[in-house]
C-alpha cells in the first residue's frame, strides 16, 4: 500500500526489498533440491528398469486385447439381437397393453353406432354413459379418444332431435287416431253396460222366480237369449282393441326415458303437456254443422274420449310425465268447453230424434269416462237442461201431429157397424158407457175419431218422454215426476193451444163446437187412464205423496169454457145474419096476416141447431138458448128504436107484432128442456112492453 502512497523512494525500497526476498525463496529451493536429488535419481533408475517389462506388457496387453476382440464380435452381434427382440417384446407388450385398454372402448363405441343406426337411442345413451365414466378416463391420452369425446355431445343433441322427430310423430298419430280410440272405447263401454243390464235382469229373474214361477221362466229363457247373443257377438266379434293396439306408445317412452338419462326431463314434461294442451283445445273445438247429423257428434264425442284415453294410458304407465291434478285439470277445462259446445249446438236442433240421439250418445260419453275415473256430474246435469229442450222440441212436432188431427176430423160421432169395430175403437180409447152397451149395432159413440187418436198421441208422446230419461241414472219416483211434468206441459200448453186455435178458427161452425165439446168431455175422463199408465211404467204407485197430478181437468176445461163461448157468439152472428135481412115496411097500410119470413127462418134455424145441442151438458145448451132468445129480442127492439126511424105506421106494428109473438111461442116451446116456469119468454118480456 506504502507504493500507492507517493511516499518519497518508496517503490525503490519496494523492489529492493522484493529482490532480498526472492534471493531468500531461491537458497531455500536450492536447499530443498539438494535434499532430494538423490531420490530423484533412484526413482528414474527404477522407471527405466521398469520400461522394458512395461511394453512387454502393452504388447501381450494389445495381443490379448486383439484376441478377445475377435472372440467378442459374435458374442456382441447375439447382444445386440437379444437386446433388439427384448425391446420388440416390450413393446409388444405395451401395444397389447394398451390395445386391451383401446379394444373396450371401440368396441363399445362400434356398439354405440349400431344402436343408433337401429334406433335404440336409449341404450346408445347408457352406452355414451359408460363411455364417458368408465372407459374413456383411462385411454384419454390418444388422439382418437378426444375425437370421441368430442363426438359424444353431438350424438346426444342428435338423439335429442331424432327422440323430439319421434315424438312429434307420435303427437300426430294420436290426434289422427283420437276418434277411432274413443269410438273402440265408447263401444266397449256401451257392451259393458248392456252386459250388465242383462246380468242384473237375469238375477232378478233368479231372484223373483220362487213367487212368480210361470211369468219368470219367461223372463229367464228371454234374458236368456239375450246373455246367450251378447258372449255370441262377443265371440264372433275381432279381438277387443285398445289404446295400445291402435297407437305405437314406445316414442314417447322412450323420448321420456331419453330426456330423463339426460337430465331434461322437466323439458320434456313441460312440451308434451303444452303440446297436448293445444290438441285439447283442437279436439274441443266443434264443427260448425255439427248439430245437423248425429255423425257430428259422434265423431266429436269419439275424438275427445280418444284424446282422455291415451292421457288415461299415459298417467298410469309413465311416471311423472302427466299427473292426476294435470289429467284433472286438463278434464276440467275440456268439461266446460263441452258443455257450452252442447248448450250451443244442441239449441239449433229441432228434430227430436236428433236431440235423443245426442242425449245417448252424452250418456255413452259420459260413461266411458266415468269407467277411466273423471268427474261425469255436470255432464249428466247438462242432460237435464237438454231434457227440456227434447221436450220443446216434442211439444212442437206433437203441436204439429194436434193440428193435423184436428184438420183431418170429421167432428161427428164415430160410427161402428159390428163389435171387432167396437172393439177395435176401446182398444185405443177407454171409453164405456153401460148404456150403450145395451144399443144394438150399428151404433154411434159420442166422440169423432180425433178422440182415441189424440189419447193415443199423448201415450207416444209419454213414451217419447221416457226415451230420454233412460240411462240418466234417476231414481223411478224422479223419473215419474219427469214424465207427469211434461205430459202437463203437452195438455196445458201445446194441446191446450191447439184447441183455442181450433175453436177460433172461421170454418168451425156450431155443430162442430158441439163435437168439440163432447171430445173435450171424454178426454177429460181419460186422464186417469193417462196417470195410471204413467205409474204402470215406472212402476210408482199415485198414493206416493211426491207424485204429480195431472192437469187435464184444467185444460180440457177451459177448452169447453172457450168453445161455449165461442158457440154464443156464432149463434148471436147467426141471429145477426138473419136480422141484417129483414126488410119492414114501416109505412105500411096494414100487415101480412102472418110473421115475415126472415123470423121464420131464424127460428127454424134456432129449433135444429138446438136439436144438435142435446149431447151437451143440459147448462150450456140453456145457457147457449137463453143468450139467443136475449140477443133476439136486443136485436129487435134496436131495429124498433133505430134513430134513423121516424115514424111507424100501425100495420108496421101490427106486423112486427105477429113477428114477437112468433118469438114468444118459441120460448114457450122450450126448445132446450130445463127451463123453469116462463123463464125463457122473459127474454122478450121488454120487447113486448115497448
Amino acid at each position: 500500500r506504502s507504493v500507492y502512497d507517493d511516499q518519497p523512494n518508496a517503490h525503490q525500497r519496494f523492489m529492493e526489498k522484493l529482490d532480498a526476498c526472492i534471493r531468500n525463496h531461491d537458497r531455500e529451493i536450492e536447499k530443498m533440491c539438494n535434499f532430494h536429488h538423490q531420490g530423484f535419481v533412484d526413482a528414474i533408475t527404477e522407471l527405466l528398469k521398469v520400461r522394458a517389462d512395461a511394453e512387454k506388457l502393452k504388447v501381450q496387453v494389445t495381443d490379448t486385447n486383439r484376441r478377445l476382440q475377435d472372440a467378442g464380435k459374435e458374442v456382441i452381434a447375439q447382444t445386440e439381437e437379444i437386446i433388439r427382440c427384448r425391446v420388440q417384446q416390450r413393446n409388444i407388450t405395451t401395444v397389447v397393453e394398451k390395445l386391451q385398454l383401446c379394444l373396450p372402448v371401440l368396441e363399445m363405441y362400434s356398439k354405440l353406432k349400431e344402436q343408433m343406426n337401429v334406433k335404440r337411442y336409449y341404450s346408445a345413451l347408457k352406452t355414451m354413459e359408460q363411455l364417458e365414466n368408465l372407459y374413456l378416463p383411462r385411454v384419454s391420452q390418444y388422439r382418437f379418444c378426444q375425437i370421441m369425446i368430442e363426438n359424444l355431445p353431438k350424438l346426444r343433441e342428435e338423439i335429442k332431435e331424432i327422440s323430439m322427430s319421434d315424438l312429434k310423430d307420435f303427437l300426430e298419430s294420436i290426434r289422427k287416431h283420437s276418434d277411432r280410440i274413443g269410438e273402440t272405447a265408447m263401444k266397449q263401454a256401451q257392451q259393458q253396460k248392456t252386459f250388465n243390464t242383462s246380468l242384473q235382469k237375469q238375477n232378478n229373474v233368479n231372484y223373483g222366480r220362487n213367487m212368480h214361477l210361470g211369468r219368470s221362466r219367461i223372463l229367464e229363457s228371454k234374458n236368456e237369449i239375450t246373455l246367450k247373443r251378447t258372449f255370441e257377438d262377443d265371440e264372433h266379434e275381432e279381438e277387443v282393441l285398445t289404446a295400445q293396439d291402435l297407437v305405437d306408445f314406445s316414442p314417447v317412452y322412450r323420448c321420456l326415458h331419453i330426456y330423463s338419462v339426460l337430465g331434461d326431463g322437466e323439458i320434456f314434461e313441460n312440451y308434451y303437456r303444452k303440446q297436448r294442451r293445444k290438441q285439447a283445445r283442437l279436439v274441443l273445438q266443434p264443427q260448425s254443422s255439427m248439430h245437423e247429423t248425429v255423425e257430428g257428434y259422434r265423431r266429436y264425442f269419439s275424438q275427445i274420449v280418444g284424446f282422455f284415453v291415451v292421457e288415461d294410458h299415459i298417467l298410469h304407465v309413465t311416471q311423472g310425465l302427466v299427473t292426476r291434478t294435470y289429467t284433472d285439470e286438463l278434464w276440467n277445462m275440456a268439461l266446460s268447453k263441452i258443455i257450452a259446445v252442447l248448450r250451443t249446438h244442441s239449441s239449433y236442433c229441432s228434430d227430436p230424434d236428433l236431440v235423443l240421439e245426442l242425449k245417448n250418445l252424452i250418456v255413452v260419453f259420459a260413461d266411458t269416462l266415468q269407467g277411466y275415473g273423471f268427474p261425469v256430474n255436470r255432464l249428466f246435469d247438462l242432460l237435464f237442461e237438454i231434457r227440456d229442450q227434447y221436450n220443446e222440441t216434442l211439444l212442437k212436432k206433437w203441436s204439429v201431429l194436434f193440428r193435423d188431427i184436428f184438420e183431418a176430423d170429421n167432428y161427428s160421432p164415430i160410427p161402428v157397424a159390428n163389435e171387432e169395430e167396437y172393439k177395435i175403437v176401446i182398444s185405443k180409447f177407454p171409453f164405456q158407457d153401460p148404456e150403450l152397451d145395451k144399443q144394438s149395432f150399428p151404433k154411434k159413440l159420442p166422440m169423432s175419431q180425433s178422440v182415441p187418436q189424440i189419447y193415443i198421441q199423448v201415450k207416444e208422446f209419454i213414451y217419447a218422454s221416457l226415451k230420454f230419461s233412460e240411462s240418466l241414472h234417476r231414481s223411478s219416483t224422479e223419473i215419474d215426476d219427469m214424465l207427469r211434468k211434461s205430459t202437463n206441459l203437452l195438455l196445458t200448453r201445446t194441446l191446450s193451444s191447439c184447441l183455442q186455435n181450433l175453436i177460433k178458427k172461421p170454418h168451425i161452425g156450431l155443430t162442430e163446437l158441439v163435437q168439440i165439446i163432447i171430445n173435450t168431455t171424454h178426454l177429460e175422463q181419460a186422464c186417469k187412464y193417462l196417470e195410471d199408465f204413467i205409474s204402470n211404467i215406472t212402476n210408482i204407485s199415485q198414493v206416493t205423496v211426491h207424485t204429480a197430478r195431472l192437469y187435464g181437468l184444467s185444460t180440457f176445461k177451459d177448452a169447453r169454457h172457450a168453445a161455449e163461448g165461442e158457440i154464443y157468439t156464432k149463434l148471436n152472428q147467426k141471429i145477426d145474419e138473419f136480422i141484417q135481412i129483414a126488410d119492414y115496411d114501416w109505412a105500411m097500410s096494414e100487415s101480412d096476416g102472418r110473421a115475415s119470413g126472415y123470423l121464420m127462418d131464424l127460428i127454424n134455424f134456432l129449433r135444429s141447431t138446438f136439436q144438435v145441442f142435446t149431447h151437451l151438458p143440459g147448462k150450456v145448451a140453456q145457457t147457449a138458448c137463453m143468450s139467443a132468445c136475449q140477443h133476439l129480442s136486443t136485436s129487435l127492439m134496436q131495429m124498433l128504436l133505430d134513430n134513423e126511424l121516424k115514424q111507424i105506421s100501425m100495420g108496421a106494428i101490427q106486423q112486427f107484432n105477429l113477428d114477437v109473438i112468433q118469438c114468444e111461442l118459441f120460448a114457450s116451446s122450450e126448445p132446450v128442456p130445463g127451463f123453469q116456469g116462463d123463464t125463457l119468454q122473459l127474454a122478450f118480456i121488454d120487447l113486448r112492453q115497448v
